[in-house]
């Protein structure tokens, strides 16, 4: 076995640092052939895109850690391709370039942030990147939770577990899973693989991020400080292409492809990412004291039952301030995009999941 050592390159904003080991010459091939003639398994290529500065740094020193298992486990069959991120949004144009380039997986290693970058970097031009691609070659997401919040990973029941995240990857098995995509008042998409909620969820979430160095107390500070000011609102919704309906004093509205958001909250409880359709939950009418007295039934995914809390399923769902200020905040996957109208649909089975 050739040691597959990762090599730190000087590199421009788009490319990944590669193994000093040589990538398969031919990434397209099933098969190489060696020396005795027999055909064996080619090695597969695996970027993983690390954010160093995680979790206050955290990812960064266990990423370094973790590296002397990754070897161990992957060495023998596959080429380690490392790259860290240097900013924001730097995870996308990693991931469409070892895409482009014919990468067998992509490898989240971080929180729902990181992870979420990804996955848009599945995506060019509203279309996934490998459909631009005529070789018919499918690249894999795979994520090593080691960020402040891995929400994504509660839904399949992963533990926050790096050394059981690796075990996933080496035995390589893959699942089609729903992807989510919002379209605003520009042309520009953006896409999202966890929870994407608006107003009072969503501007929790948006001060919540300026105080990641608490962990995940960080999403009670959030929460706090998007209580001060607030006001309910009547919003317009459209489901399925059906007609309009006003949703009085809306408190926050959270459209699930998969269950948790906000530090473990199960908020979408029936989500799935396999099942073609987002879960859709109304809050409406909630005062302050009632996030105190039902927080148990949002963190244990309960509160369904209780008033004024609404479910349903939805392919598609558009959503529209009636009062037209620009001020009801939207986010998804913890990312703030800005303010309604915003449309959301589902993207069935459009990526393979290393699961």
């Amino acid at each position: 076995m050739i040691a597959c050592a990762v090599a730190i390159i000087p590199m421009s904003r788009t490319s990944f640092i590669r193994a000093e080991q040589p990538l398969a010459p031919d990434l397209a091939a099933d098969n190489t052939t060696g020396r005795g003639g027999g055909a064996t398994s080619r090695r597969r290529d695996i970027v993983f895109i690390v954010n160093p500065r995680g979790a206050n740094g955290r990812t960064g020193k266990e990423w370094k850690k973790l590296l002397p298992y990754l070897r161990s486990r992957l060495d023998s069959d596959c080429n380690i391709c490392e790259s860290l991120t240097s900013g924001p949004c730097h995870a996308i144009d990693i991931t469409r370039e070892a895409i482009r380039e014919g990468a067998d997986a992509v490898i989240a290693v971080g929180g729902d942030g990181t992870l979420h970058e990804v996955v848009n970097g599945f995506f060019w031009g509203g279309k996934p990147v490998s459909d631009h691609d005529q070789s018919g070659h499918t690249t894999a997401l795979g994520l090593i939770p080691l960020g402040t919040g891995s929400d994504f990973a509660r839904t399949f029941g992963w533990k926050n577990d790096p050394h059981e995240a690796i075990e996933r990857i080496s035995r390589g098995i893959r699942s089609r899973i729903d992807v989510g995509v919002i379209a605003g008042e520009s042309a520009e998409l953006h896409y999202f693989i966890n929870v994407a909620d608006v107003h009072l969820s969503a501007k929790a979430g948006y001060y919540a991020s300026r105080y990641k160095k608490f962990g995940n107390f960080c999403y009670v500070i959030g929460a706090l400080q998007a209580f001060f000011g607030h006001h309910n609102q009547d919003l317009r919704i459209k489901v399925d292409d059906g007609d309009w309906e006003v949703y009085s004093q809306v408190t926050a509205l959270c459209i699930g492809n998969a269950k948790y958001f906000g530090g473990g909250m199960k908020i979408t409880p029936n989500a799935d990412p396999s099942s073609r359709n987002f879960e859709v939950v109304v809050l409406q009418d909630f005062k302050w004291y009632d996030f105190i007295l039902k927080m148990h039934k949002l963190y244990n995914g309960t509160h369904l039952s209780v008033k004024n809390v609404s479910s349903r399923s939805a392919r598609t769902i558009e959503v529209e301030e009636i009062a037209s200020r620009h001020s009801i905040f939207v986010q998804s996957d913890g990312e703030y995009l800005g303010f309604l109208p915003r449309k959301f649909s589902i993207l069935p089975g459009v990526i393979e999941m290393i699961c």
